[in-house]
């Protein structure tokens, strides 16, 4: 059975016992810290929300900027590919010019 270990995380000034991997135990802080900010920084910006609000709002936002995350690194793969394509074709040119030449010489 897998170990886990228990710890308290504190978003929003509410504390919560969560358990996961040891070696999950500095991600999982770290993602409760984002959380709190997040939720911080949307109360900071406007009305008085409910936590279940907040929380909500966070999830949203979070999740926004995740699909536009991988939609970016997305993009970017699919141009590397196009670059790794040129630069492909490129080289199969050179060394046909190469073969060309040499052949020339010949």
């Amino acid at each position: 059975m897998a170990t886990t270990e228990t710890i308290t995380v504190s978003i929003f000034d509410k504390d919560y016992q969560v358990s996961c991997p040891p070696q999950e135990v500095q991600a999982l802080r770290d993602s409760a810290f984002f959380l709190d900010q997040k939720m911080r920084e949307i109360k900071q910006s406007g009305s008085v929300l409910g936590l279940d609000r907040l929380a909500v709002m966070a999830a949203l936002n979070i999740s926004n900027e995740l699909l536009s995350s991988n939609l970016a690194q997305q993009e970017t793969a699919s141009s590397l590919a196009a670059h790794a394509t040129e630069l492909e074709r490129s080289r199969d040119k050179i060394d046909h010019l190469i073969a060309s030449l040499q052949s020339a010489k010949s």
